[in-house]
């Protein structure tokens, strides 16, 4: 089972972020992929490269998925979500699904 590697857009806070990786989760953000300003098709098309499940608030990243772009994965998570459900409805991402069966699919947080 290939774990989960989580690729996190320029809006998801340092405290999520944090979270995954005091618990053991492979966390790269865009800034520390050197990605910022990049459009969400260069974002998705660099987490699919590196075999990255994008972590969003973002709801364009839904529409490129409805039009059929190819991605390794996408987490949604609506932005007025607490920190703490956000980093619990990941883990439980973490834990029961692997980066295969993420692959073009969209979970909802």
């Amino acid at each position: 089972m290939a774990r989960i590697r989580y690729y996190t857009d320029e809006q998801v806070s340092r405290a999520v972020i944090s979270g995954l990786r005091q618990r053991g989760v492979d966390v790269l953000s865009v800034p520390e992929a050197g990605k910022i300003g990049a459009s969400d098709r260069e974002q998705l098309a660099f987490a699919l490269m590196e075999g990255r499940v994008l972590l969003t608030y973002d709801t364009d990243f839904l529409s490129l998925d409805a039009a059929g772009v190819h991605h390794a994965g996408i987490v949604y998570v609506n932005q007025y979500t607490p920190t703490g459900e956000i980093i619990r409805g990941l883990m439980l991402i973490y834990q029961v699904l692997d980066s295969t069966e993420m692959r073009g699919q969209v979970e909802y947080l």
